[in-house]
């Protein structure tokens, strides 16, 4: 029973100390600050199989260089491709946003979720738009 107890009050306290420590990143003044053009890109209408490249620009507003630790897309046909160096402050940088347009007749809401130092560590990004039907091909004979 005491060692239930210790590990009960072992683990309030670690989650207390992270949640101390999350609150300390976002209050600090000094840190980095992901400031996007468009939180949304809007692909319209587009061709099966046609380019799904697109980009979101961001800035590093904060005072201290910017570090995106990971981001992912909600699907395996959304992919990200983020800056893997730090981003200094007055900096822009974009990350590269893939989506495969062999998805053909049918409309997209995608999201990509970015994590970083930033005073909001984990940031959502989306994208959205339609693909027209595969295009069908007649030979005559």
């Amino acid at each position: 029973m005491k060692k239930l107890i210790l590990s009960v009050v072992l683990l309030a306290g670690l989650s207390s100390m992270n949640s101390l420590k999350a609150q300390q990143m976002h209050n600090d003044p000094n840190a980095p600050v992901m400031a996007f053009e468009k939180d949304t890109i809007d692909y319209g209408t587009v061709a099966y199989a046609s380019d799904g490249t697109r980009y979101f620009t961001f800035k590093n507003t904060g005072k201290e260089p910017l570090i995106i630790s990971e981001a992912h897309g909600s699907c395996g046909c959304t992919i990200p491709t983020a800056p893997k160096e730090p981003i200094q402050p007055g900096q822009t940088a974009q990350i590269k946003v893939h989506y495969d347009t062999q998805r053909a007749g049918q409309s997209f809401f995608k999201t990509v979720t970015i994590t970083s130092n930033a005073t909001d560590a984990i940031k959502t990004v989306y994208i959205k738009g339609t693909v027209l039907a595969e295009a069908t091909q007649t030979t005559l004979k």
